[in-house]
This record gives structure tokens, sequence and C-alpha cells, in this order.
């Protein structure tokens, strides 16, 4: 995948004209330089230009007040045009933990935001990737429906959603693949956590970084997945290889080819995988 165009040497940062984005003494996300722009129109932050951040403070106390504070301008960024695509669902900013190691933050929680609000400040959002495998060895993978906000009518895997605020990784896997793929918890026993995926790239409504956490699930011989929540047009099954051509015609979204090709890495060897991708 191609890497982004960027001055700066550290792949996982936007280019350098993009400021660090600080809340309440909490360094969190990256401003586009015309989000910079709005806030100062707005009289929200400071310009720390040594440091190259931009600096803003909520004046709250605690998780709960500071959530509050930030739904209040997430709508005032929707009501602006800024923030496109509102799901109602609010994703979790954690603090770093001591024992984080290779993955997402695990500290305290420091705010819950409205999801579709994250580009727009840069923040590192969770999601599930769930490649289902069927008795053939071939790989299922559903086509985004049209009226998607992000990649529509690309290819993604069997399920694939956002974390969201208070849901645990095992519960969202299997909620996506009842929702967008009519998997039964009866057919889930054999679901297992593969590895983690770091994607990041620039987005038209901002910077995009996730954690993707990658399942994989080995379906029945004879099972055909079929959509519950009208996000999936169709199904195809295919075959390592077809799949490796998909990647190559730039026919999956970006995040499911990167796990896609982590399942294609996985074949050659079992084990818990943690890396970086940086895709645009």
């Amino acid at each position: 995948m191609d890497s982004i165009p960027a001055s700066t040497t550290d792949p996982l940062r936007p280019p350098a004209d993009w400021w660090r984005w600080v809340l309440d003494g909490q360094a969190l996300g990256w401003l586009a330089p015309a989000h910079q722009r709005l806030l100062a129109g707005w009289g929200l932050g400071v310009a720390l230009a040594e440091a190259r951040s931009w600096s803003v403070c909520s004046d709250t106390h605690d998780a709960e007040a500071r959530s509050r504070w930030l739904a209040e301008l997430a709508s005032r960024l929707r009501e602006a045009g800024w923030v496109r695509g509102w799901r109602g669902e609010r994703y979790r900013c954690h603090l770093p933990g001591r024992d984080d190691g290779e993955g997402p933050p695990g500290g305290p929680v420091f705010f819950e935001l409205e999801r579709a609000a994250y580009r727009f400040f840069g923040l590192t959002s969770q999601a599930v990737h769930v490649n289902g495998v069927d008795a053939s060895g071939a790989l299922w993978c559903g086509r985004r429906a049209l009226h998607k906000a992000t990649d529509p009518g690309r290819l993604d895997n069997l399920a694939a959603g956002g974390l969201p605020a208070g849901e645990d990784l095992m519960d969202c896997a299997r909620r996506e693949l009842w929702e967008e793929a009519g998997v039964p918890p009866a057919l889930c026993g054999p679901l297992r956590l593969m590895g983690r995926l770091r994607t990041a790239r620039v987005e038209s409504e901002g910077w995009h970084e996730e954690w993707l956490h990658v399942f994989e699930l080995a379906l029945p011989a004879g099972f055909v997945p079929r959509n519950q929540d009208g996000e999936v047009s169709a199904f195809e099954c295919l075959a390592p290889g077809e799949v490796a051509q998909r990647m190559a015609s730039q026919d999956f979204s970006p995040d499911a080819a990167a796990v896609s090709a982590f399942w294609l890495g996985s074949r050659a060897g079992p084990g818990l995988i943690s890396t970086t991708v940086v895709s645009r």
C-alpha cells in the first residue's frame, strides 16, 4: 500500500502543517490547517507554534463533563458542515496505560465522543474486522452498500465495525457478524483474535488513525452470509489468489485490504501479530 507523502519521519504522523491537538493538557489528535483556522475563528484554543500544537481547554474536570462539552462542539461542527455521516454512536478515548505495549491506550477514560467527529480532531479509534473463511479455504467478503458514508460500493471483510463505548471486542465482533452477515451466535465458537493492525491516512474529513482488531472465523460448509442491517449489498467468496488480485485493483476499502493482506500473510504461520499499515 502507498505511504502518505509527508515531511515528517514518523509514518504515523500526517503532513508537517497538521498540528497536534491538545485537550486539557493531553496530546490526543491532529488538526488539518483548515481545522486550525476554523477553531481560531471560533476562539477555541491557542496556537503553540514552537510545539506545533493547538491547545484547547474545556474547563471541565472529569470525563463525563468533558464528554458533554465535546458533544456540544461536535454538534456545532455538524451544523457548520464540517462533520458528516453522523451516527449517534460514541467512541471512547482512553489515556495511555502502564501496560499498553503494542496496542491501543488502555488507561482511564478521558472522554466519549460521536464517532463521526473523530477524524476532524485526528483521534485514534478502534474497530473489529472479521475474516470469514469457508470450508474450502476461500474468504467471504461483503460489498459495502452505496449509501455508506465511507468507501461506498467497495469490498469489505465479512464483518467489520467501529468499537463503540462500553462494548468489548468479542461482543462487538459477534454483533457485527450477525448484523452484517447473518452469522448466528451458535456459529461463532471458532471466532479467534489473530492480531492487530494500526492504520493511518489523510481523509477528506481529517486524519484517520485506527487500531484494527483482526479476527478469523471458520465457517461450516454450505453457510451463505445474509446481511441484516442494509449496510452490505452483496457477498463474494474469493480464493486467496483472487483476494490478492482484488487488492491489487483497489477493489477493497483501504482498511479491508490491510486486513485481507494480514489474513494472506497469516497463512504462512500462526501467532498473534501487531503491525502498522500507513495508507492513502
